[in-house]
Order: structure tokens, then C-alpha cells, then sequence
């Protein structure tokens, strides 16, 4: 049984959309602000999150700005009264993996909640979040604190199959397999180079890298 947060301030609408999920057989839990809903993110995991755009304190998008940079791949859908298509690509850029604009019908939410469930659980959106690190996955691009920085073709296939994969655990073999073609005859010491030539493109002197080294294991990226 698949468990939602939602996150509005509308009690009426809040009721009425956790009523509707509930009797749809999902485990539903609501609040009311952003701040709250950033702190079940960060400590508990959902199937899936509806997020209001306009909340008291913490907005929706900025809640869903800082979970997407600390890593949070669960999908989204972001429930607004703003209907201009410029807020629905904000919404979408920014890490949102679904749109919803008030009013709606419980039945439509609860079937793009189906559709999003079938998704694989990574995020897919047209930019990837890390810290300082923006993927401007369309445009091809990385930027560091604002500023692009030049990647190689590979180191830039490898930095995204880490940033879609945060907090998980990947040996040499593994990241070969799913970075590089499957016509190269490349072995593990490639992916040493690289991931040592990366590290030194996207990391900040003074702090830890982004790229874990998990010994005896392989590496782990770390938002």
C-alpha cells in the first residue's frame, strides 16, 4: 500500500483530497505548511508527495527546491491555483514530476498518482539539483555556484548517472556498465580517472567531496 504526503493549507481541500486517497487504499499523511512537510521528507520516505505551490512560511517550491538539492527523488505533483504555463514550467524545472491546477477532480489526482508510482524512482526532470551543482539536463550543461563549468562528454554522462542516483552505492564494474558503451573495451581503471578528474571539476576546496569513495565497495554520491 502506496503512502502519500500531502502538503496543503486549504482545510477543506485537504480533507477532501486526503478522504478521496484513502478510500483509494493509500496511506495518507497531511500537513499543512512547508516546513512541516520538509521534515517528513527528510526523515521519513513517501511513494509520493502532492504539494501545494502557495503555503504559509515555506512555499511549495521552495520546500521542493531544497529536497530535490538534498536528494529526494520522490516524485511530486505540485497542486496550484496559477495556471500560466510560465509557473507550470518553473514548477517543472525545478523538479516537480507532475502538475496539477486547482480546481480539479479527485479521480484525475488519483490517476496521475497511479502513473507516477509506475515510474522508476529517480528523478527525470529537466534539471538535477545538488548542492551548488544545477544539471541543466536539455541544455546539457552543469553549473557550479551559478557559473558553467567544462566537462568532458563522459565526465558529464558520469556526473548525471550520479547526481540521478544519489545515496547509492556503485562499484567500478557497475558504473562501466551504465556510463560507458557497451562496444568499448574500457576497464575499471577509467572509472578511477574519471571520477578523480570530476571530483576535481565539481568539488569546493575545503570540503568534502561529493563523490564518496566507500572502500572495499566502490563510490556513492553524496548531495
Amino acid at each position: 500500500m502506496a503512502k502519500i504526503l500531502v502538503v496543503e493549507d486549504e482545510a477543506l481541500l485537504a480533507r477532501k483530497v486526503k478522504d478521496w486517497l484513502v478510500h483509494e487504499k493509500y496511506i495518507v499523511e497531511l500537513v499543512a505548511n512547508g516546513e512541516d512537510a520538509l521534515g517528513l521528507l527528510e526523515t521519513y520516505e513517501y511513494d509520493a508527495v502532492v504539494l501545494d505551490w502557495m503555503l504559509p512560511g515555506l512555499s511549495g517550491l521552495e520546500v521542493l527546491k531544497r529536497f530535490r538539492a538534498g536528494g529526494g527523488t520522490t516524485p511530486i505533483i505540485m497542486l496550484t491555483g496559477l495556471a500560466e504555463i510560465e509557473e507550470k514550467e518553473i514548477g517543472l524545472d525545478t523538479g516537480a514530476d507532475d502538475y496539477l491546477t486547482k480546481p480539479f477532480a479527485p479521480k484525475e489526482l488519483s490517476a496521475r498518482i497511479r502513473a507516477l508510482l509506475r515510474r522508476p524512482r529517480e528523478f527525470t526532470g529537466n534539471q538535477l539539483i545538488a548542492g551548488n551543482l544545477v544539471f541543466e539536463v536539455e541544455a546539457n550543461r552543469v553549473l557550479k555556484d551559478g557559473e558553467e563549468i567544462q566537462l568532458l562528454p563522459l565526465e558529464r554522462a558520469l556526473l548525471e548517472f550520479f547526481m540521478r542516483h544519489p545515496n547509492q552505492v556503485f562499484n567500478q564494474e557497475a558504473i562501466l556498465d551504465r556510463v560507458w558503451k557497451s562496444d568499448t573495451f574500457s576497464s575499471t581503471d577509467v572509472v578511477r580517472t574519471y571520477v578523480k578528474t570530476l571530483r576535481r571539476k565539481i568539488d569546493t576546496q575545503g570540503q568534502e567531496s561529493k563523490i564518496r569513495t566507500v572502500f572495499g565497495v566502490g563510490y556513492k554520491f553524496e548531495p
